[in-house]
């Protein structure tokens, strides 16, 4: 016996209180009779140089961690599949691409500046890479959730990210871009003010992985079995529309749950309802590159959908969590020189440095080049080659050849370039080109406002606040007002309106001159409906989460009305009470609670019911924690379903003059079908303009 278990063969089971398990073993497979107790010289003696089993387990948890990622250090992800509906057949010769083909796939979502241990909801951008096991080898789509990038030219992405991370001798801020060192850099790289505008918007605090777009950022090429190439920019489009948080639910939501979007990803796939988006493509040729009024190789620009349509060529479901998260979320490389035959690069330069930077990345991370070896990286598609040995080599070539090109008779890997319409060997696109080597940015880079403004004019008047108020938040954190005032000078070329707010809140003593551009600002540019995320947000309710305070004595109709409402709808009930034990309604029924009050906060839910019953809210309005969750509620422009006993709680919380058409009473039966069907909408932004 060893502490308490039966010690069985290897590869046997053996009985214990716990049932049949399986022995525990060595790493090499040998059955370990005691895993309390170091082998040593007697029983306070010293420990023997000899118990290789001590040895081998503390060798492997010291050697636990690897390095984590320079940038992107903190993710989660899932798999799942991608579905073609056959639209981009006709120009890419990719399998993936097929009518029909349903493509195995693993998409890991990210924040940026933060580390591995930093919270979800800093604002960041967020990263969506999609690794695509192919019938053809793998390809990734490694992108982000904003369209554009800081920089134009790979050698500034070290500059870049030393500034935007942590300060090298305070080694804080962490997980945000708030400090001297971040704002130094982008104001004096001009070409990062498209960005610097996405940044600033709530894209850079998303609800939910599950309510955000993807982008894969360049330009790259699709290429047919006969050789023509098609320009291509990737997009994924939520299902489920998008949204997004506000600051200071951003801020509190990061004190009440950090794991905020991990939780939501796997408590929403755990449950069933897979989150998927559409795989968008805009599709376009020399021709158009030519005429558009930007550079399509540069990565600071975009191309409004209202330019040239996005067109949807497929679906990608996220259905299944991952078995161990160091083995595939944290092990998964992407690189995006992952392409398959019928898919190809352009001449962005960003995309170019990246293909060189990433290969030589996971060598570092994952300490060997046979990275591919790990499951989560290999190729669910033959392999041959002659690569051999290395660290972790888990496939060497059989028999004696190990060389190409070789005359060895048998099934020894060619390779086969064949004709192009065979399709058979990758071939890259002969694109042709005559060019002296310099160290030049092309003149067609060299707008940097144009853009910026449109993505501007194209919010809402609340987003328009929030941009504003983002950028002297961050500015705030600033100690050198000379950088405070050249970033103003930026956006002096952008728009005057949000300069002036942004001085105004900075309470500059004088307002800088415009910043000497290279290129005038376009005022021509229309704006453009999909750059908001307002007015692109959700058709219904489904996948969001309802946070309903309830009290001992909760009306049992109303909240059996309400919950059959929501499951409907395809959203989410969860019940929050003093006591995370739960309540019992009015007929007598028990209910488990899904979070006690203060660890159930209105900021974790997209719309809040408050149903106590006339003896608990006098017990509630007494609470902290009670009056926040609906003082927070209001704030944050949810839109709260309320009993018409819930009115001491509101008049403790400072919020009884305050009832608007975002508040909406759940009295009788059926006001709770109006309920669901007000929250659609997801936020009540009427009540903003009393704010302001």
């Amino acid at each position: 016996m060893a502490g308490g278990h039966e010690v069985g063969k290897g590869g046997e089971t053996h009985q214990t209180a716990q049932g049949q398990v399986p022995p525990l073993t060595t790493q090499q497979g040998v059955v370990v009779s005691d895993d309390q107790n170091t082998l040593r010289a007697g029983p306070r003696g010293p420990a023997l140089l000899e118990d290789f089993h001590f040895r081998e387990k503390i060798f492997h948890f010291d050697h636990e961690r690897i390095p984590e990622r320079v940038v992107h250090a903190r993710g989660y992800g899932a798999h799942g599949f991608f579905e073609s509906n056959g639209l981009l057949e006709s120009v890419s010769r990719a399998a993936v691409f097929k009518k029909g083909e349903k493509t195995p796939a693993f998409v890991r979502f990210s924040t940026v500046a933060g580390n591995k241990g930093s919270a979800d909801l800093a604002r960041d951008v967020r990263g969506f890479a999609a690794k695509f096991y192919t019938k053809e080898g793998n390809w990734d789509l490694v992108g982000n959730n904003i369209p554009v990038f800081f920089i134009q030219d790979p050698i500034k992405f070290p500059d870049l990210i030393h500034a935007a991370k942590q300060e090298p001798d305070r080694a804080f801020p962490q997980a945000q871009t708030a400090h001297d060192n971040f704002w130094d850099f982008i104001s004096l790289t001009p070409e990062s003010m498209n960005m610097v505008m996405w940044i600033m918007s709530d894209r850079t605090i998303p609800r939910s992985f599950r309510f955000m777009e993807g982008f894969g950022v360049h330009t790259f090429r699709l290429v047919t079995a006969e050789g023509k190439s098609t320009f291509v920019k990737f997009h994924w489009k939520p299902k489920l529309g998008l949204q997004s948080v506000v600051w200071n639910e951003a801020v509190k939501i990061n004190g009440a749950d950090p794991d905020f979007h991990r939780r939501d990803l796997w408590t929403a796939i755990e449950s069933g309802a897979f989150p998927e988006w559409e795989l968008g493509v805009q599709l376009f040729d020399e021709e158009f590159a030519a005429k558009f009024g930007f550079d399509l190789l540069d990565p600071t620009k975009i191309i409004p959908e209202e330019d040239l349509p996005v067109k949807i060529a497929g679906r990608l479901v996220l259905d299944r969590n991952v078995d161990n998260f160091f083995a595939e979320t944290e092990q998964v490389a992407f690189c995006t020189q992952n392409v398959v035959p019928g898919i190809d690069f352009s001449n962005d330069p960003l995309l170019q440095g990246r293909n060189f930077s990433y290969l030589d990345t996971q060598l570092k991370r994952l300490g060997s080049p046979n990275f591919t070896h790990i499951p989560i990286n290999a190729p669910r598609c033959p392999v041959m080659n002659f690569q051999q040995d290395g660290h972790m080599a888990m496939r060497n070539p059989k028999g004696r050849v190990n060389y190409e090109p070789n005359s060895w008779t048998g099934a020894t890997p060619r390779e086969l370039p064949g004709p192009r319409e065979s399709a058979q060997g990758y071939k890259s696109f002969p694109e042709p080109i005559q060019a002296q080597k310099v160290r030049e940015r092309s003149e067609t880079f060299s707008d940097h406002y144009s853009q910026a403004r449109q993505f501007y004019v194209s919010q809402t008047d609340i987003e328009k606040q929030h941009i504003a108020n983002a950028l002297t938040f961050e500015l705030s954190k600033v100690e050198r007002v000379d950088i405070r005032a050249r970033m103003v000078a930026h956006l002096l070329n952008i728009d005057q309106g949000l300069a002036d707010a942004v001085a105004k809140g900075l309470r500059l003593k004088e307002v800088p001159k415009p910043m000497p551009a290279a290129k005038p600002t376009r005022q021509d540019l229309k704006p453009s409906d999909k750059l908001s995320i307002v007015k692109n947000g959700p058709k219904s309710f489904a996948g969001r989460k309802v946070g309903a305070l309830v009290t001992d004595g909760v009306d049992a109709n109303v909240l059996a009305a309400l919950e059959k409402a929501l499951k409907a709808e395809g959203a989410m009930l969860k019940l929050v009470a003093p006591e995370v034990g739960g309540v019992k309604d009015s007929a007598g029924a028990w209910h488990d609670a899904h979070e006690k009050l203060e660890g159930g906060p209105s900021v974790l839910f997209d719309a809040v019911v408050i149903l106590p019953s006339k003896e608990g809210v006098a017990a509630l309005a007494k609470l902290p924690a009670a009056r926040d969750f609906v003082a927070d509620a209001v704030a944050h422009r949810k839109f709260v379903g309320y009993a018409a006993t819930a009115t001491p709680l509101f008049e403790k919380a400072g919020v009884a003059d305050a009832l608007d058409e975002g508040f909406l009473p759940l009295n009788k039966l059926e006001e709770c079908d109006a309920f669901v069907a007000a929250c659609r909408k997801v936020r009540f932004w009427g009540r903003a303009a009393a704010e302001r």
